[in-house]
């Protein structure tokens, strides 16, 4: 059975260079600092520095794909590098570099590397563009955020962008950077350990119940971390639709619409797992790690058989589906 991690990422210099010294990173940076605090920082940078190989190098990616037990991996850019305070032109730029910069690091293996590029959420317009460009460089689809500055994903400036992911069939990989909780979470890494989880449920929560998943059914959406806190506590969302009607804004009750996305089964939890394939149900399932972060999973077909899950689906062929992928064998 092929086995696909789907959630892996690769760090892009060139991006970095192009952004260094734009007016707003700065502020950028400072808010990030803020948001995370001096200590979960230090850490950060040091763990990533000890990975940069498997970040940068193909051949260090495929010998921990060996190791793992895994053939394929989706391959996204690091959402660090998303900088979704740049105008215009320097965001365009940044998506045309993370898509030629993971086009040519999947190009190393074709046979067992596929990517994913970016696209600007902060310029909505620009959006259908990005996602064109990427799948002219033979890449699967686009990352993005779980919002942009001022934007949540139900604004209706993206309605062109969901309508064209649908026609195209391009995967759009949901996986948040940074939780606008702020300083709250800036101790115990809470800015993580908390915060994205939150930020995936506030994203999911805005595209069910502002009906663009009624307005475009065939939109292919991949939630990183399992969907976040979303799916385990759908009896309250499905009440509130039921009793208020300020919130019965999508066609039927927001739990059903679990099974029309999809999700990675980062989850840390057997349990956790095994719950959110009973609610998504197991082909909406895909196998997938955060490689190679420390908030990862470096063994994820572990944390399959822990769920008893390690021959289905899951391991492999949801994504093969999902990403219209070749069997390397």
């Amino acid at each position: 059975m092929i086995t696909v991690d789907v959630h892996a990422h690769v760090l892009l210099p060139e991006i970095e260079q192009a952004v260094a010294g734009q007016p707003g990173l700065a502020a950028h940076r400072e808010l990030d600092a803020r948001r995370n605090g001096p200590d979960a920082l230090a850490v950060s940078g040091a763990m990533i520095g000890a990975r940069i190989g498997l970040l940068t190098r193909a051949a260090d990616r495929l010998a921990a794909m060996d190791e793992a037990g895994v053939d394929v991996q989706i391959v996204s850019p690091s959402p660090s590098h998303y900088h979704y305070w740049a105008g215009p032109e320097l965001a365009a730029d940044v998506c045309r570099l993370a898509a030629e910069g993971v086009a040519a690091h999947v190009a190393q293996a074709p046979d067992r590397l596929y990517g994913l590029g970016l696209a600007p959420l902060q310029h909505p317009s620009l959006l259908p563009g990005a996602l064109d460009d990427a799948l002219a460089l033979g890449l699967k689809g686009v990352e993005i955020s779980s919002h942009a500055p001022g934007r949540e994903l139900s604004d209706p400036a993206y309605e062109p962008f969901w309508a064209h992911a649908a026609a195209t069939g391009a995967v759009i990989f949901l996986h948040p950077f940074g939780c606008t909780l702020d300083e709250r979470l800036d101790r115990f890494y809470l800015s993580n350990l908390v915060g994205q989880p939150v930020e995936n449920a506030v994203a999911l929560s805005h595209l069910i119940f502002a009906g663009v998943l009624d307005r475009h059914p065939g939109l292919r959406l991949l939630a990183a971390h399992g969907g976040g806190y979303l799916p385990y506590h759908l009896g309250r969302a499905d009440h509130g639709w039921r009793v208020r009607p300020d919130a019965r804004t999508c066609a039927r009750e927001p739990s059903s619409y679990l099974r029309e996305l999809h999700f990675d089964s980062l989850t840390h939890d057997p349990a956790a797992l095994r719950e959110l394939v009973r609610v998504a149900g197991p082909e909406r399932v895909l196998l997938g790690s955060d490689f190679p972060f420390d908030m990862g999973d470096p063994d994820p077909l572990a944390a399959l058989r822990a769920a008893g899950l390690a021959d289905t689906s899951i391991r492999g062929g949801n994504a093969v589906r999902l990403f219209d992928l070749k069997d390397p064998s």
